[in-house]
């Protein structure tokens, strides 16, 4: 691929918000700490709910306190995170745009699972109550590409919209996805990343799935980053923060026909391949691989044995969900975030083998699905 600058990038996780917050979070090294009363969902009748929450979320520092009503709070996330990368990329400041215009950003996000909160807040109306009684101001968010939408209302991103569903994995294929719009001349520059919030009722599919039995967190967050031309950035002379280089995705079919999860190391192994052939680099080039490994188990293991295959036993591996938990449709761009701090000299201490150099120049960041799917993205010190 074209190598894409990364020249901003906003971001809100249980590690905190902002690149200040969410670097002296990595810094320390210490798991996330779940706080009481959980504040995403009424969690009385679960007692035993630990979960990673983006802490002290207040929209209205950012955003005011106008036109959020009806937002939920996978949108308020999302927002607030653009707002904050847009800034933070030198595109706009105090809400006007100072690069560019809106003519020629776009967006381009991801979220797994859409807004349960929204779903089941109306259909509870509608079964509980009476389905006239549901609010048609937040019916809205009950669609996937819901908050994305928003993002360019609110910040004005007239280039294009884009919202990618792909699990664990679609943070990551945003990537991919804004570099053929790129290439195309769809726009200048492109807002990529991901979002996901906590909710009741993903609390509760987790829990009744068994996989919130480990010491791993059920999280939530969003990051966004620029993502244009080094033609582009060095004419507006903007900071390039990274290069991504390479990308990589595929995906591996269960047995049988009947299997809902499934890990796939072969699926890991061909998208580590490819996006190190699509960067034109080989494997002793890379210094890191920033995983989505979140917990022991069938998934880990599948990841883990995909990422070795192509780059040996010895590459350094680093897990940083361990410091803001899993958070599924988010995942990718918070590895991409954890990258970003490696390449400005903060050590992550999350590595679960190998030894990293003290200067990390190459950086893979991987995700593999709960459905067979995997991808991978290249990043290189800017």
């Amino acid at each position: 691929m074209t190598p894409r600058a990364i020249t901003g990038f906003g971001i809100l996780s249980a590690a905190g918000i902002g690149r200040a917050a969410f670097y002296e979070t990595l810094r320390a090294g210490a798991p996330i700490v779940p706080r009481a009363p959980v504040a995403s969902f009424d969690a009385a009748t679960y007692p035993e709910a630990r979960v990673a929450e983006v802490p002290d979320f207040d929209p209205t520092r950012f955003l005011g306190d106008k036109g959020l009503r009806s937002l939920d709070r996978q949108t308020k996330l999302l927002v607030v995170a653009a707002r904050l990368c847009l800034e933070d990329g030198a595109l706009k400041k105090d809400g006007a745009f100072i690069a560019l215009g809106p003519e020629r950003v776009g967006l381009c996000a991801s979220n797994a699972y859409g807004s349960l909160e929204a779903v089941v807040e109306l259909d509870r109306v509608a079964v509980l109550e009476d389905p006239r009684y549901i609010n048609p101001a937040k019916f809205p968010n009950t669609v996937a590409n819901s908050a994305s939408g928003y993002v360019s209302i609110w910040e004005e991103l007239r280039a294009l919209n884009v919202a990618v569903s792909d699990g664990n994995c679609g943070a990551l294929d945003t990537v991919a996805c804004a570099d053929v719009y790129l290439e195309t001349g769809r726009a200048d520059a492109i807002v990529v990343g991901g979002a996901e919030a906590l909710s009741e009722a993903l609390y509760v599919a987790f829990r009744r799935l068994g996989a919130l039995a480990s010491e791993t967190l059920l999280g939530e967050g969003a990051a966004l980053f620029i993502l244009e031309s080094l033609e582009s950035a060095q004419a507006r002379g903007a900071k390039v923060n990274a290069l991504v280089i390479g990308t990589g995705t595929s995906f591996g079919a269960p047995s049988h026909d009947g299997a809902l999860l499934h890990a796939s190391a072969d699926a890991m192994e061909r998208a580590v391949a490819e996006a190190l052939r699509d960067a034109g680099i080989a494997a002793p080039s890379v210094d890191l691989v920033v995983s989505g490994v979140s917990q022991p188990g069938v998934f880990a293991k599948a990841e883990l044995e995909g990422i070795r295959r192509v780059l040996g036993t010895t590459v350094a591996v680093t897990a940083p969900k361990q410091l803001f938990g899993e958070t599924l449709g988010a995942s990718g761009a918070l590895g991409m975030a954890a990258a970003l701090a490696w390449m400005d000299s903060v050590p992550v201490c999350t590595l679960i083998a190998g030894s990293a150099p003290a200067n990390v120049g190459t950086s893979v960041v991987t995700s593999l699905g709960f459905y067979g799917n995997a991808t991978a993205v290249v990043m290189r010190r800017g």
